[in-house]
C-alpha cells in the first residue's frame, strides 16, 4: 500500500445534475482539501466525460477522472482516448477509474458482461501501450488492428473498482489503485486480505499502489436525514450483494430477496422503504459529522484513503464540507 502521509481524500460526484453544478461540486471538494474527483457513468446519467470537461474548466489541482467506466458500453480505444483528451483539458490531472460495470445495467443495454476480470485488464493495458504512442494491433476480449491516438503522449494513473478477490488480486498486480466497492471495516479487511496477495506478484517497476474505499457516504447534521438518504444507493447495493457479503453482516436473506426483488419491478419506493437500518450500517458511512469521522477512521485502519461516494447526503454542498470535516477529525 502506499507510504504517502495522511490518508487520501477522494470525492465521486454523480451526473444526475448538469455538469454546471457538478463542476461547482468539484471546485466545492478542491478547496476542501480533496485529492481526487470522479465522475461516475451510468447510461442514465449526463455524460461523465462531458462533465469531467467541465470539472476541469472549473478546477486547477485536484485530479479528475471517471469513476468508473466500463469497458462494454463503449469500446476500450475510445475510452483511452476519452480519458487522454480529459488528461490534455487538465493539464495532465487525469485518473483512469475503470471496472467491470454493474451486470444488470449492462443487461438493460442488451450488452453481455463477458469475461470481466480480463477485459478489465486488458482495457488498461491497451490504453497505456496507446497513451505511450504506441500503435497497438490486439486480440483478446475486444479486438483492435493498428489503433493509435493522434494526442501527446502521457501518463494516466489506473484505479480498478473492484468487490470479488479475483478483481481486487488483478488490480494490486496490475494497476496503480483500486476502488474497493465497500464501507465497512469488515468488508475492507476481507477486501486488504486479498490486495496483500496481490502485491505479492506485482513487479518492482509498477511502483507505488494506492488502496481506496470507494465508500457509500450519507453525512448531515442529523442522523435521520443523513440515513434517509442513503436508503437509495443501499438498497441497489443490497440487490446485488454476493450471499457470502450479506453472511458476513447478518443481513436477513428475506429482506434483501425483497429489496432485490422490488428493484427488479421497478418499484423503487418499495424497495427504498424495504431497506433496513442493518443493510444501512454494513453498506453505508450514514451519520452526523461526528459519526462519519468515527466510521471513517475505523476503515483508514485497512486501506490508503476514502472515496466519499454516493449519495454523499441530502444536500451536496453540506455533505462536500461535513465529509471533508470528518476526515480532517481523523486521528491517523
Amino acid at each position: 500500500m502506499s507510504d504517502r502521509t495522511g490518508p487520501i481524500r477522494g470525492i465521486e460526484l454523480t451526473p444526475e445534475h448538469p455538469p454546471d453544478r457538478i463542476a461547482s461540486l468539484a471546485a466545492l471538494a478542491e478547496g476542501e482539501g480533496f485529492d481526487v474527483a470522479f465522475a461516475s457513468s451510468h447510461y442514465f446519467n449526463r455524460d461523465p466525460f462531458v462533465t469531467l470537461s467541465r470539472m476541469a474548466d472549473a478546477t486547477e489541482n485536484i485530479r479528475l477522472g471517471p469513476g468508473v467506466v466500463n469497458p462494454y458500453e463503449t469500446h476500450p480505444v475510445k475510452l483511452a482516448a476519452q480519458v487522454a483528451t480529459v488528461d490534455e483539458v487538465s493539464d495532465g490531472r487525469a485518473v483512469f477509474g475503470v471496472g467491470a460495470g454493474d451486470r444488470s445495467s449492462l443487461a438493460n443495454l442488451g450488452v453481455e458482461r463477458d469475461r470481466p476480470l480480463r477485459r478489465v485488464l486488458e482495457t488498461f493495458d491497451v490504453a497505456r501501450d496507446l497513451w505511450a504512442g504506441e500503435t497497438v494491433t490486439h486480440d483478446g476480449t475486444f479486438a483492435a488492428e493498428d489503433a493509435s491516438l493522434n494526442l501527446e503522449p502521457t501518463e494516466v494513473p489506473v484505479y480498478v473498482g473492484a468487490q470479488g478477490p479475483h478483481m481486487l488480486r488483478m488490480s494490486a498486480k496490475h494497476a496503480d489503485g483500486t476502488l474497493i466497492n465497500a464501507a465497512h471495516p469488515r468488508d475492507l479487511e476481507w477486501s486488504a486480505g486479498q490486495i496483500a496477495q496481490g502485491l505479492e506478484e506485482r513487479p518492482d517497476e509498477r511502483g507505488e499502489f494506492e488502496a481506496l474505499a470507494f465508500a457509500s457516504v450519507s453525512v448531515a447534521a442529523e442522523e435521520d436525514a443523513a440515513r434517509g438518504a442513503a436508503r437509495p444507493p443501499v438498497a441497489f447495493i443490497v440487490g446485488g450483494a454476493a450471499e457470502p457479503v450479506l453472511e458476513r453482516h447478518d443481513i436477513d436473506r428475506e429482506a434483501a430477496t425483497a429489496v432485490a426483488d422490488a428493484l427488479e419491478r421497478g418499484d423503487l419506493t418499495a424497495a427504498f422503504g424495504r431497506v433496513t437500518p442493518a443493510m444501512i450500517d454494513a453498506f453505508c458511512i450514514a451519520g452526523t459529522t461526528e459519526t462519519v469521522a468515527d466510521r471513517f477512521e475505523a476503515a483508514l485502519e485497512h486501506v490508503d484513503g476514502i472515496v466519499v461516494g454516493s449519495p454523499l447526503g441530502p444536500d451536496l454542498e453540506d455533505a462536500v464540507e461535513r465529509a471533508s470535516e470528518a476526515l480532517d477529525r481523523v486521528d491517523v
